[in-house]
């Protein structure tokens, strides 16, 4: 079966085709601009040079044709006609409490994201506009909806309730969701692979590790706890997020600054996390390099990302009762060593002992520690839409 994954944003759309039978990856691609001046679709056929066509996309469904032309186009394309693709995975950032695991997208399931809407208003949208758009070029084809929030519905309340008013919960939902499960999911399967252990066995922190980062506790195969909220903002530093403060700021800086409260939203999503420290950059590339010519800043903004990681390492170690296995994924978990090395630092108390020869690596599936650590650190390249796929499959292939 041949898998067409979308991730649908609000003037953006990735979207990748991949062949189940050997999970391999055809082709990926790239468009931009929907609905502004300049639109563009970006396509690589895997082992091929990028193709790149600027053409008007006035909506998303404008956007969903460019991408079915680019994938049967006669130089660039991966199928012959539409008929050779089974299903359509999409990447849905929220079912509130509704989904704990990927489901066929039928009219109960499109009415549950729309009631999810107030909790993810910049994503909910956007992917409901993917479907409608699919579902109206690709009648015939089975959408299967796989959700960044359903791994993490396995956590007790004592994990998710927040100290609120109940009433707030049973109201409005307010509580931790928690995001990038599809990539915790993901990484937490590979490495009871690696580790040649049935899942259900072990226990696992996976680090999320990039511009967006998250940690998670796998216990036996079902997340207990995750650093990520009600929103993407709670958890850990971020490129541009603040994650874990008082939330007394908030109030503190609106008075002190006369600022509303979308100006502080903006603030805190945005122009915070090491960028807010560094004052240098989102990029931690450009914040090591700056760290290198001797910018405290930068120092401090390293120190304080690696510091706060560590904080939830140690306490979901705690939660479990122990550990057997870390990850480090997404870009940062995954291509810079220095952070891995500055998180590691100090935690052999734990078990946790890094290997520096092995560390001294990028993008790669491999064990990181040393022979001596009770604690398997692994780095393992996520890989999202393979998941999404895998899901996409498993469902199809049960209503035959």
């Amino acid at each position: 079966m041949k898998v067409l994954v979308i991730n649908c944003g609000s003037s953006s759309l990735k979207y990748q085709i991949l062949d189940m039978e050997n999970e391999s990856l055809l082709c990926k691609g790239l468009v931009e601009k929907i609905g502004i001046d300049g639109s563009v679709i970006t396509h690589e056929k895997i082992g091929m040079d990028k193709f790149k066509l600027e053409t008007p996309m006035k909506d998303h469904k404008d956007a969903i044709a460019q991408v079915l032309a680019a994938i049967q186009d006669k130089d660039h394309g991966v199928v012959a006609d539409m008929s050779e693709i089974g299903a359509v995975g999409h990447r849905i950032v929220h079912a509130g409490e509704k989904y704990a695991n990927s489901v066929l997208i039928d009219d109960s399931v499109l009415k549950a994201i729309e009631e999810c809407v107030p909790l993810a208003p910049l994503h909910n949208p956007a992917n409901l506009l993917g479907i409608a758009a699919c579902k109206e070029l690709m009648p015939s084809t089975p959408m299967v909806g796989v959700f960044d929030t359903a791994f993490h519905q396995t956590m007790p309340a004592e994990s998710y309730i927040y100290a609120l008013p109940y009433e707030y919960y049973e109201k409005y939902g307010v509580r931790r969701y928690g995001f990038h499960g599809t990539s915790h999911k993901y990484v937490s399967k590979v490495a009871a692979d690696m580790l040649g252990k049935d899942i259900s066995e072990l226990k696992i922190i996976t680090c999320h590790l990039g511009n967006g980062a998250s940690v998670a506790a796998v216990k036996n195969g079902k997340c207990i706890d995750t650093s990520m909220g009600l929103t993407p903002l709670e958890g850990l530093v971020m490129g541009t997020r603040c994650g874990d403060i008082d939330p007394a700021v908030i109030n503190f800086l609106a008075n002190a600054e006369n600022l509303s409260i979308k100006e502080i939203d903006n603030i805190l999503n945005k122009k915070s996390g090491v960028l807010g420290i560094s004052g240098v950059s989102s990029d931690f590339r450009d914040i090591e390099a700056a760290q290198a010519e001797g910018n405290a800043r930068a120092d401090l903004a390293l120190k304080v990302f690696a510091h706060v990681v560590k904080q939830y390492i140690g306490s979901y170690v705690a939660e479990m009762n122990g550990v057997d296995a870390l990850v480090f994924t997404a870009g940062v978990g995954e291509n810079d060593k220095q952070m891995r090395a500055m998180i590691c630092d100090e935690m052999d108390y734990l078990g946790i002992k890094l290997c520096k020869e092995r560390n001294d690596v990028r993008g790669k599936e491999t064990v990181i520690s040393s022979d001596s650590s009770k604690v398997k650190i692994l780095l393992i390249p996520t890989n999202e839409e393979l998941m999404i796929a895998r899901d996409t499959q498993e469902i199809v292939n049960n209503l035959k």
